[in-house]
């Protein structure tokens, strides 16, 4: 019997001494490799997704990351392409064979993510339990990250809905 005080379990080094290691395409993250994850906060048009992320591998990057839905303060500012931005990063991810990392903003997207490698949870959905649960059950790794405003302990709670489904391939 090992006692644990700690409210998470799953993402709880008394657990799994080891580190973790999650193959992502042709690449992993985790263990003695050196992740580079890089591209543009919000991809704005095919030229723009499609240089940057030339620019990217040829710098060393091992996976391209680019917003096609934005979380915005002001209804009024740029929102991201949405599902047109999410087809383009998946072409580029065709032609350079780098995988891709981006953000997911609601529950009702899930179904447009199939072909995204990783899935971004942003840190203003950081707590929105019931997107976190589903992605426990989507088989892809998720890149968690954490609100200013945010404990380390929340954030671990976090990465706890989504273990707790079953999904261990969580990135802090």
């Amino acid at each position: 019997v090992k006692r644990v005080q700690e409210p998470y379990k799953n993402a709880n080094r008394k657990f799994h001494e080891e580190d973790t290691v999650i193959p992502v395409g042709n690449t992993q993250i985790g263990g003695d490799v050196l992740t580079l994850i890089a591209g543009p906060c919000s991809i704005e048009s095919e030229e723009q997704i499609c240089g940057v992320a030339e620019a990217v591998k040829l710098a060393g990057a091992t996976m391209l990351r680019g917003g096609a839905f934005k979380p915005r303060t002001s209804p009024y500012s740029f929102q991201g392409l949405r599902a047109q931005g999410l087809t383009l990063l998946l072409e580029v991810k065709k032609r350079t064979g780098l995988p891709v990392v981006t953000e997911i903003m609601d529950l009702s997207q899930l179904d447009l993510f199939t072909d995204v490698d990783v899935i971004q949870v942003g840190a203003r959905n950081m707590q929105n339990f019931e997107l976190l649960k589903q992605l426990g059950h989507s088989g892809k790794p998720v890149l968690l990250k954490r609100g200013l405003a945010n404990t380390l302990q929340e954030l671990l709670m976090s990465a706890e809905y989504v273990m707790a489904g079953g999904n261990n391939d969580v990135v802090l």
